[in-house]
């Protein structure tokens, strides 16, 4: 009678391993994020992530055509904005000319498969760092959502095909539909960051925009009044609830792999895809442990992708997207 039940005939040998398995990566799980500076033929590697780049359209383009290939349907676009073009209004954000909306048009007419995700917020135009409009030493909410509808619409007018607020501004995702809808982009969807939380693993991403908070007696140097605190949990599905009754199409939790805690819980509670966005310090601990020989990169790499997976994201934003995408096609 000893053992009645042995696990082990299940993990015999691979083939085995690989009939029962209960989760699977693809390609198509995956969405790459994407840097986007102003010139041609420009392409600058991130020194705290290594292997990415901020790119020139030209060889955005070039790249996201290598992606398609490679199966990965979806990206995230960022933009490095000039200095001169930074204020507190971000109104640079809803130049129909803009870095952004050309990087959108270029990448939709090379690659009109491509799912084009934006980025909306207004760190990378601010004067200041943050995600909105600083007034009396403080984040105003209401007029940064005005932006910000004006920021998405330009994004819908240039082809995106979601847009992907990041900013976490109170009532925004209401507001973002409403104003969508009212320009006639009534299927341009949005997949809202719901679950964004004040985390230091954003250091690199900023490196790549030059976006952090500046250091100001007046204003915040953090963004802990309208980001996440990481020591809470029923507010993310909170966040995420009202995030889908405004509308949204997608909801986000973000960091990754110290938060599959909130992927269950949110997955449980919301009834439209969870998207996880693995982020840039989670990528740079791998990259920087495994060029000192302390971790096999890939295993590491694929092992993180799939708990995410498991913990119920539909999609993973990551920056290993190509990586694990020519691993996954071997």
């Amino acid at each position: 009678m000893f053992p009645l039940h042995r696990g082990r005939r299940l993990r015999t040998n691979e083939s085995i391993r690989s009939l029962v398995r209960e989760t699977s990566l693809s390609a198509a799980d995956f969405m790459f994020p994407m840097f986007i500076a102003e010139g041609e033929n420009v392409q600058v590697e991130i020194a705290s992530m290594p292997g990415i780049f901020r790119r020139s359209i030209d060889l955005t383009v070039k790249e996201i055509k290598e992606l398609f290939d490679l199966g990965i349907r979806a990206v995230n676009i960022y933009v490095k904005v000039s200095e001169n073009l930074k204020d507190n209004t971000g109104k640079e954000a809803w130049n129909k000319d803009g870095l952004m909306q050309n990087a959108i048009r270029a990448i939709k007419a090379a690659c009109p498969q491509m799912i084009v995700m934006p980025d909306v917020a207004l760190d990378p135009y601010s004067m200041y760092g943050h995600d909105g409009i600083i007034a009396n030493g403080d984040i105003e909410n209401d007029s940064t959502v005005d932006a910000l509808v004006q920021m998405a619409v330009s994004h819908a007018e240039a082809g995106a095909d979601f847009v992907a607020p990041s900013d976490m501004m109170d009532g925004r995702v209401l507001r973002l539909r409403q104003g969508l809808d009212a320009a006639g982009f009534q299927n341009v969807g949005i997949m809202s960051y719901s679950a964004k939380y004040a985390s230091a693993f954003y250091g690199p991403f900023r490196d790549a925009l030059d976006s952090a908070p500046v250091d100001s007696e007046n204003i915040p140097t953090d963004k802990k009044t309208y980001q996440m605190d990481y020591a809470n949990r029923l507010e993310a599905i909170k966040e995420a609830l009202w995030d889908v009754e405004e509308g949204a199409d997608m909801v986000m939790v973000k960091p990754g792999i110290a938060y599959l805690d909130i992927v269950r819980e949110v997955k449980n509670a919301v009834n439209v895809p969870v998207t996880v966005f693995h982020v840039s310090g989670e990528y740079a601990m791998i990259k920087a442990a495994a060029e000192r020989g302390w971790l096999d990169h890939d295993k590491i790499m694929m092992e993180q992708l799939m708990c995410i997976k498991r913990a119920g994201a539909s999609l993973i934003s990551t920056y290993f997207a190509k990586e694990a995408a020519i691993l996954l096609n071997r």
